[in-house]
């Protein structure tokens, strides 16, 4: 089914002019955008721009390989030099009109915010894309319908196009067509199509080298090249296909991705029905949220206005009880002065001449006059001008205020299990939740399940957490833990994550890397810089080996071990072989069978050699019960091989689904040195996959061997114990 012309209109604007693309330029990133918007975004200054004459020239509509002309290096150096010298004399003559400023070569692609460096040549390395730009075209024609091209070479009135030559760029009714392209002349061979203004060249031709054409696809730069741009160009060293193979694998790609699409019409339209209830649901909430924020402010804001309210009226209150206090003492210091008041008083009372009567009053304003005078002596207001108990300390408050949380309740983070690895420690990280609000810190707990019986099933909690990842120490080992987390942000903690159980491994983790000294094979093996991995090569030894080999024989193993041995204990180790390994052979050796491999070497090696061949020969069952100096389990090709001896005995020794067991992600070796034991897990599940006794007389090794195609992996906790000591 068909897509209608005109319901792709949101894929034919260009992002920076929000307009129908015009003459649409391909950038190095895939993205598309108009000419004219290119060529705004490198111009610093259209008036002061060096190129501004020449670009005036250029015609409003480009051709096909129209280009903006780039200055050589030597003239952008003159140029930058000359506008550097204008920059040092801005500060006493200005900046002077029409001085000339270098271009901008590079700009951020406003699809992807990747930059953009179109080099010296500028816009000239560019494609116009002229299948969008002839989709444009039948947009603008479908969206105008009723108005028709006209003709251009008619005279007045004009007549209506009804076909336009690519050759001539230019639309003809049925005569004019006829008289400029008469039979038996050129013109009768140009190429015409239906009424259009999207003249688009026959060929595409090189930015590069533009006499060639491009008939090749660069898979780097993902872009059309000529052979020129692949013998010596910038494209020497990309791997480049032929431009029809390279158009039937994108149009096959696009055409099935469409169908898909196109196929799941129905679950997107179920998806676009749940997005418009998530919609409405934002807006639902937001209002609710919005008024339920709006009643907390307006309730800060009451209780604000009372105390405000309360603490006005305290200091109106205290203003008039200290002005009354301060007035009543300042009449009565005017009594004290002379013909006034409690002064003027007392001289008319020694005017009285009879004695009784003098008596009778003198007493008291005597003792009126003593306060007076002791009052001048000892100098008091009568009340504190300072409101001091009425400043207010806020800091606190104000902090308070700044550090609401208007996030509420965070999400809870996800423990990663990919990334979480649980030995006799464990590195636990978890995926904090994508909301737009940083998280203060996490906290994780943990628990050792089946412990209720010796009373220690109780949650441990860790300190607190300030990133996406913790260590866990001293776990007992072989024992199931079961751990969650939870973050707070302002106190508020979020809910925890959903529980992941970890089991324990049987040991303690053995730390070592890669032995690079210990015959080691530089010629077949490749070890990483950090020695935590290896992978074998088919190298030239290998080959020329592989041309000596008869019929009946194989290639050797090429072993590598760790870098430290075991002499005691108990002791476990984990890594992980790659799917595509062809064998690869991983367990135990001693100190004893190692120096018999490296100091014997061999191209090749009859199957009956080693007891442990990982053929079917037989000599696993002969040797089964004996105490061996190693123990090598076969792993390859996503299976891993259990000896026949580990088989049930009522099992039918040639069915080879008994022993044959898909090759876990991830593979862990258990030694018990003191017992004499080697076990193998599947290291996800701890599900013992095999064991055996082991000869430990000597110094054991973790040892693997390789052939052909094949890579093993070291956990990163056991390459942490090595790496922190080196």
């Amino acid at each position: 089914s068909l897509v209608p012309i005109k319901n792709i209109e949101r894929e034919l604007i260009c992002p920076i002019c929000k307009e129908l693309f015009t003459h649409p330029l391909i950038l190095p990133c895939q993205h598309s955008v108009c000419h004219k918007c290119v060529r705004e975004l490198l111009l610093l200054n259209h008036e002061d721009s060096f190129d501004a004459g020449s670009e005036c020239s250029l015609p409003g509509s480009p051709g096909p390989r129209s280009r903006v002309p780039s200055p050589s290096m030597e003239r952008l150096d003159r140029l930058a030099r000359s506008a550097t010298l204008q920059r040092r004399s801005f500060g006493r003559r200005g900046w002077r009109r029409g001085s000339v400023t270098p271009r901008v070569t590079t700009f951020p692609c406003p699809g992807c915010q990747h930059d953009v460096d179109l080099g010296e040549r500028g816009m000239s390395m560019l494609f116009r894309n002229f299948t969008l730009e002839s989709i444009v075209e039948r947009y603008r024609q479908a969206a105008r319908a009723a108005v028709a091209i006209m003709c251009n070479m008619c005279k007045p009135p004009q007549q209506e196009a009804t076909k336009s030559c690519m050759d001539c760029k230019a639309s003809y009714c049925n005569e004019c067509f006829k008289f400029h392209h008469p039979w038996g002349t050129p013109k009768a061979q140009h190429e015409y199509v239906g009424p259009t203004m999207n003249f688009r060249p026959k060929v595409l031709m090189c930015p590069e080298h533009e006499m060639e054409k491009v008939n090749m696809y660069c898979e780097v730069c993902r872009r059309p090249v000529c052979h020129l741009c692949k013998l010596g160009g910038s494209h020497a060293n990309h791997k480049v296909t032929s431009m029809s193979s390279a158009y039937k694998i994108l149009k096959e790609k696009l055409s099935k991705s469409i169908h898909y699409l196109i196929s799941k019409e129905d679950q997107v339209r179920t998806q676009i029905s749940h997005l418009e209830v998530l919609i409405n649901e934002t807006e639902e909430n937001g209002q609710v949220a919005e008024c339920g924020a709006y009643e907390h402010f307006e309730r800060l804001f009451q209780t604000l206005q009372e105390r405000k309210s309360e603490m006005l009226n305290s200091i109106e209150q205290s203003r008039t009880r200290r002005l009354e206090q301060l007035r009543g003492q300042v009449e009565e210091y005017q009594g004290m002065l002379e013909n006034s008041g409690l002064v003027g008083y007392a001289q008319e009372v020694l005017k009285e001449t009879d004695q009784s009567c003098f008596v009778q009053t003198a007493k008291q304003l005597h003792t009126r006059i003593a306060k007076s005078t002791e009052s001048l002596r000892t100098f008091h207001p009568a009340a504190d001008p300072s409101f001091d108990e009425f400043v207010l300390e806020t800091s606190r408050e104000e902090a308070m205020l700044k550090e609401l949380c208007f996030g509420g309740v965070p999400e809870p983070p996800i423990i990663d299990l990919s990334r979480s690895h649980v030995y006799n420690e464990g590195l636990l990280c978890w995926q904090l939740a994508e909301d737009t609000l940083a998280t203060d810190h996490q906290v994780l707990e943990y628990r050792r399940l089946g412990a209720e019986q010796d009373g220690d099933s109780r949650w441990r909690l860790t300190d607190r957490v300030y990133g996406p990842s913790t260590v866990v120490c001293d776990l007992e080992a072989d024992s199931l833990y079961s751990f969650r987390v939870r973050s707070c942000r302002n106190s508020l903690y979020s809910p925890y994550s959903p529980e992941v159980t970890f089991h324990t491994p049987p040991a303690p983790a053995f730390g070592f890397l890669f032995n690079d000294n210990c015959g080691f094979s530089s010629e077949r093996l490749a070890l990483s810089r950090r020695r935590d991995s290896v992978e074998s090569m088919a190298g030239m030894a290998f080959l020329l080996a592989a041309e000596r080999v008869q019929t009946g024989s194989y290639m050797g193993l090429d072993y590598i071990i760790g870098d430290t041995g075991i002499s005691q204990g108990r002791h476990y180790w984990a890594f992980r072989v790659e799917p595509h390994s062809y064998l690869v052979k991983v367990g135990v050796a001693s100190d004893s069978k190692l120096l018999e491999w490296f100091h014997n070497p061999r191209d090749t090696s009859s199957p009956r050699y080693d007891h442990d061949s990982g053929h079917d020969s037989g000599s696993e069952d002969t040797c089964y019960d004996l105490s061996q100096p190693f123990t090598l389990l076969t792993v390859g090709m996503g299976k891993i091989f259990l000896p026949k001896a580990s088989v049930s005995a009522g099992s039918d020794h040639g069915d080879h689904s008994n022993r044959v067991l898909p090759m876990p992600q991830r593979i862990g070796v258990c030694l018990d040195y003191d017992a004499g034991r080697v076990y193998f897990y599947d290291a996800d599940t701890m599900r013992c996959l095999y064991e055996r006794q082991v000869d430990c007389s000597g110094t054991m090794y973790p040892a693997f061997g390789l052939m052909g195609s094949g890579k093993v992996h070291l956990e990163d906790f056991i390459t942490a114990k090595r790496l922190s000591y080196m």
